[in-house]
């Protein structure tokens, strides 16, 4: 199949996916798109947003629906390394033996990642990274396609531990949840009061899925939208040449080259999901917020007159 037949028919495919998610998941639609977009883009993502907004529920639909192994980890802070990535045993005939921990999954939602201490935090790191894990000195693949999908309660601080930004910039986006709005919570409380069970069916497979990450990739970027996903990353940085005043007054530190990768990728796919065949500065504009806002750290002037990332990043546009 021609890459442009594989995108007008992953237009479809995208479609209905979203519809069969829609089938328990009520509302939050741009925050479905955006974790399908990571997905499909080979990325990773952070729910931010309070207890009770179905962030766990929506996880484990969008792996149904994609057809994919999906395993939760609840993390706490006595959470050791090897209760995700697994251990050795002796067996009965004396020899050591690999037990799999959780992290071998297509689709692992890490529960409240910064409840457990930098140790643990760090051991997926390499999972995310290099889609591996090393236990006792053995090299271990993990099965491909491979997404974390973390989660975190912005306003319970007691008891954590903040992701260092070296694992906040190995998430593809930030994504915040919001409260939903008051006929999306009516529609809420009317399914999940009732007796019914919405039935999920697995549209995709895992080498589907890996099919449509390749085309993606293969799409070709015009330059000047090159261009412009690194002049955005690159006015982020308070010491540059070209950062805005907005940047230089609230901003410590700014984005790294990740996030240029990461735009035109996000980009890339936000094109394919319209039925474009190639993304422009819009679709980069419409990623910008998430894949930005986790990864430009604030000074104390801006937290205290509280300027919000979406202001920064959009100064930036």
């Amino acid at each position: 199949m021609s890459d442009v037949a594989a995108i007008e028919q992953f237009v479809k495919k995208f479609k209905t996916l979203k519809e069969e998610i829609a089938k328990v998941i009520v509302g939050q639609d741009e925050v479905v798109e955006q974790v399908l977009i990571s997905i499909f883009a080979g990325g990773h993502s952070l729910l931010i947003g309070v207890p009770g907004l179905a962030k766990t529920l929506m996880v484990n639909t969008i792996a149904q629906a994609l057809g994919l192994d999906f395993k939760r980890i609840q993390f706490t802070p006595d959470l050791m390394p090897s209760d995700i990535l697994g251990s050795e045993i002796l067996d009965e005939n004396r020899q050591f033996k690999f037990i799999k921990g959780p992290v071998f999954a297509n689709i692992i939602l890490a529960d409240e990642i910064n409840r457990t201490p930098p140790k643990t935090q760090a051991a997926l790191l390499e999972a995310m990274q290099e889609r591996a894990v090393t236990v006792a000195g053995h090299h271990y693949k993990l099965n491909l396609p491979y997404f974390v999908l973390a989660t975190q309660n912005p306003i319970e601080q007691e008891g954590t531990y903040p992701l260092p930004e070296a694992q906040l910039d190995r998430f593809m986006f930030a994504i915040n949840l919001d409260y939903p709005s008051f006929k999306e919570e009516v529609d809420v409380v009317k399914v999940t009061t009732s007796d019914e069970v919405a039935k999920v069916n697995p549209l995709f497979t895992a080498e589907e899925i890996l099919n449509y990450q390749h085309v993606i990739r293969r799409i070709p970027v015009a330059d000047n939208v090159v261009e412009y996903a690194v002049a955005m990353v690159t006015k982020t940085r308070p010491d540059s040449d070209t950062a805005t005043d907005l940047v230089k007054q609230y901003i410590d530190w700014g984005a790294g080259p990740r996030a240029s990768q990461n735009l035109i990728l996000a980009a890339k796919t936000h094109a394919a999901i319209m039925g474009k065949f190639s993304p422009d500065i819009e679709n980069v504009q419409v990623v910008a917020n998430p894949i930005l806002r986790h990864r430009i750290i604030k000074n104390y002037k801006a937290e205290a007159e509280g300027i919000s990332d979406e202001a920064i990043i959009k100064s930036l546009f």
